[in-house]
């Protein structure tokens, strides 16, 4: 099968977890035969063709995106899908489908899909009506809500990445259940391998006799880190010796780092910005908590990551998170979404129980291994080959 995929950042542009998701199915398609095109941007700054582990790459020249203007980013939107539909329709015929991501990319897959007369395909990571609480009835998240349904309503198929999702997208669009497949994220072990000395780097950010307590992910609202910031002084009072770390960076981090000022926690950890993979990996390697703390969370890759790595992992009971911390599974804990008291509580029972520790963790070893990239992308071949035998016999 020949795949045209759409995708605003492929690696080693990375803005999130998109990225990652979109580069290790492409590649494991490509292991199992199929050819996958992927137009994304970095042209410029990176080669505007190459083939990156058995996938083609064509890049489009964008300059860099505004961050603090919504209505700026939007039109650089529209600049961008005008780009990658101009190099989509440089790549000829000959394609079986376009599968495209999120929002983003809507406009130029729908006309490149449509142009050639083959099924799109389109994968929601997330929406802008869950990551606003439906809070989308003002410019620019109306906007962006209104693109999010045009292109769930005129794409062939559905994809998300969990049966929180899956409701949540049937729901909100409109869209009968049988258009929307959930397939959940994967993850591949050996991505996590560190690379740093470990024992050096926890010596840099905790002393022996301290637990380690890492948040990592985009600081935005969503996310719930200013939840996770206002259980710490209690926490810290309960359990002692505790020092914390936020890997991310986003819009709301200015007032997450003025809300620790407040809290008097800045002599207790650090904020370190956004990091790469190989220190990221190692910061799930020393730390002794990982707290996954959203409000609105699709899926939740940093939870499965950090559980895959060996680090104890609490989690928020919402979205996603349910389905990759299950209940009956004791594979991580789950506090009360939105609680501090109850995220406190479940902290707290974590740092003080070692040997819950012990079992969280040897637990959740074999539970991560459901979640494969081969497996992932089998069940995306299976969606692939019933759209395009529909439009076959149609």
């Amino acid at each position: 099968m020949r795949i045209l995929t759409l995708s605003w950042e492929y690696p080693p542009v990375v803005e999130g977890g998109l990225a990652r998701h979109v580069r290790k199915l492409s590649e494991q398609l490509v292991r199992d035969g199929h050819e996958v095109h992927v137009v994304t941007r970095g042209g410029g700054r990176l080669s505007e063709h190459e083939e990156r582990h058995g996938v083609h790459v064509h890049r489009v020249r964008e300059p860099e995106f505004p961050k603090d203007d919504l209505d700026a980013f939007i039109a650089w939107v529209d600049h961008m899908n005008d780009d990658m539909l101009a190099a989509g329709a440089e790549l000829g015929s000959g394609f079986d489908l376009v599968h495209s991501h999120d929002w983003l990319v809507a406009a130029a897959a729908r006309q490149l899909a449509r142009k050639r007369r083959i099924p799109w395909l389109v994968t929601v990571h997330a929406t802008e009506y869950g990551r606003h609480q439906g809070w989308v009835d003002k410019h620019p998240q109306s906007h962006i809500h209104g693109v999010e349904k045009r292109m769930t309503r005129a794409a062939d198929r559905v994809i998300t990445c969990s049966e929180f999702m899956r409701q949540q997208v049937t729901e909100i669009y409109g869209l009968p259940r049988a258009k929307v497949t959930a397939i959940p994220n994967g993850i591949d072990p050996t991505d996590l391998q560190p690379v740093s000395d470990l024992p050096r780097l926890r010596a840099k950010f905790a002393a022996p006799d301290e637990q380690l307590v890492l948040l990592v992910g985009r600081l935005v609202y969503e996310k719930g880190f200013h939840l996770a910031l206002d259980a710490l002084p209690g926490l810290i009072r309960r359990v002692g010796k505790i020092r914390f770390l936020i890997a991310g960076s986003g819009t709301a981090e200015a007032e997450l780092k003025a809300q620790a000022e407040r809290l008097g926690l800045m002599e207790h950890g650090t904020f370190i910005g956004w990091t790469g993979d190989d220190v990221l990996h190692s910061l799930y390697r020393i730390a002794d908590l990982c707290l996954v703390p959203s409000i609105y969370e699709p899926f939740g890759l940093v939870a499965l990551e950090a559980m895959a790595s060996g680090c104890p992992t609490i989690v928020a009971d919402t979205g996603g998170l349910r389905e990759v911390v299950p209940r009956g599974r004791k594979v991580g804990l789950r506090f009360r979404a939105s609680s501090v008291r109850s995220l406190e509580r479940m902290a707290q029972q974590l740092l003080t129980d070692e040997e819950l520790r012990e079992r969280l963790v040897a637990e959740a070893g074999e539970h991560v291994l459901r979640f494969d990239w081969a497996d992932v992308a089998r069940q995306t071949v299976a969606v692939y080959e019933r759209l395009v035998a529909s439009r076959t016999t149609a």
